[in-house]
């Protein structure tokens, strides 16, 4: 059996293992005393989810058919899928998962990232947090020190690839500044591509390329590079020219959101 196959096979069966736990009366539909099926049927499936019966009997059959990203969803909400549950599904069907939510409940009352921003506030070096539309969630001392003061920035003004573009202190602070500009355009780009129906990332774009003509002519041409770790120069006020490395870390909890590390190379 290929993986594509046993992929197949095993949303099917996760389908109707999930079909199988709600309750008619749950979703509307009467229990009755002469129903064979446990749970709902297929054919109420396909109705709540707006699918074709005879489609979704092939997806539970594990024909080789391809949900879309909104099937998908619609039977998430139908058949009462946790989070997890929602991902697993996703991963079976694409690969990958398109458009995660957090796992459960938020970490109040700052999440998971900025506390451990907070618990980093000792730390020579810069560490920030940052969202998939690149604005800026919480930093460190160390970040006002090695980039800029962001807290005097306003409130929604406060992004980093937008600081970049069009803040003087960002090309004082950054000896490679076109080189970084570049970089981070490039692996933006990969990021919205995950994001394709998100409203305000296309408001973003939109944005940036009204703002900034770096940005308009380096999205025109269309680098795309993924997250990975990477060296950036520094002219640091005290320190003279430095270099560091910078790594992101991801947590599934805050899944848009991103923590930066900076440390000596």
């Amino acid at each position: 059996m290929s993986g594509d196959e046993w992929s197949r096979q095993e949303l099917a069966r996760f389908l109707k293992s999930r079909r199988a736990r709600v309750r008619p009366d749950q979703v509307g539909f009467p229990a009755g005393s002469r129903r064979r099926t446990e749970g709902l049927r297929r054919e109420e499936v396909a109705v709540l989810a707006g699918l074709s019966p005879t489609w979704y009997t092939y997806l539970e059959q594990g024909r080789d058919i391809h949900p879309s990203v909104q099937v998908l969803d619609s039977l998430a909400r139908v058949l009462d899928l946790s989070e997890d549950e929602r991902r697993y599904m996703h991963t079976l069907a694409h690969g990958q998962v398109a458009n995660p939510h957090p796992l459960g409940e938020a970490d109040p009352p700052m999440g998971v990232m900025s506390r451990l921003v907070s618990l980093m506030d000792e730390n020579d070096y810069p560490v920030y947090a940052t969202d998939v539309y690149c604005d800026l969630i919480a930093w460190n001392n160390a970040s006002e020190e090695w980039y800029d003061d962001w807290s005097a920035w306003p409130q929604e003004q406060r992004n980093m690839l937008r600081w970049m573009l069009v803040s003087p202190v960002a090309r004082e602070r950054l000896p490679d500044w076109e080189n970084d500009i570049r970089d981070i355009v490039a692996r933006w780009r990969s990021e919205c591509a995950k994001w394709p129906r998100d409203e305000r990332m296309k408001a973003k774009i939109a944005e940036f390329s009204k703002i900034s003509p770096v940005f308009s002519r380096l999205w025109r041409e269309h680098d795309v590079q993924e997250h990975r770790s990477r060296m950036r120069r520094f002219h640091h006020p005290r320190l003279g020219v430095q270099t560091l490395r910078l790594a992101m870390m991801l947590s599934p909890d805050e899944p848009t959101v991103a923590l930066v590390i900076h440390y000596p190379k």
